[in-house]
């Protein structure tokens, strides 16, 4: 047992320190390292990738698409949150997030990264300026686990 979880380990430390990241005008889809977990960038999303999100209805969708460009999550945030409760936009930008530059997105943005609270946040700002996700790797890996850090690796960015 314990050697089945030094190898996925292992082989999700070697998955992680191969990834890389793209800017947000780059792709539509932002990749987990591991290629379980996705994230829509809501600027380049389609209708129909949209309309599959939860939480999202019609008038959603059509709200997104007529409010391009998003220049920050907290621009699209003001939009859902007319319709969408703390829970529902949580649980959504699990999936659909503005990527967010470490060096420059204020404390209101890195808070809605699902699951990052102001202390998080706070260990996000005290480390800047970044100059490369190794640091952000190394730096943020004092805190949390390497799952983790691949995970929050998703709804950040040094562009």
């Amino acid at each position: 047992m314990l050697i089945r979880k030094y190898i996925k380990f292992v082989v999700s430390a070697i998955i992680f320190l191969g990834s890389t990241v793209i800017s947000a005008e780059e792709a539509t889809v932002l990749t987990h390292p591991n290629d379980r977990t996705t994230l829509l960038n809501p600027n380049s999303a389609s209708k129909k990738e949209l309309d599959a999100l939860p939480h999202i209805g019609k008038s959603e969708v059509t709200a997104i698409i007529s409010g391009r460009v998003f220049a920050t999550i907290s621009a699209l945030n003001v939009l859902l949150s007319a319709s969408l409760s703390d829970e529902q936009l949580e649980q959504l930008y699990g999936e659909l997030f503005v990527p967010i530059n470490l060096n420059s997105a204020p404390e209101e943005d890195i808070l809605l990264i699902p699951g990052v609270g102001k202390r998080m946040a706070h260990e996000f700002q005290e480390y800047r300026p970044y100059k490369s996700m190794q640091q952000f790797r190394r730096e943020i890996g004092k805190y949390v686990d390497a799952e983790e850090i691949a995970r929050l690796e998703m709804y950040v960015t040094l562009d």
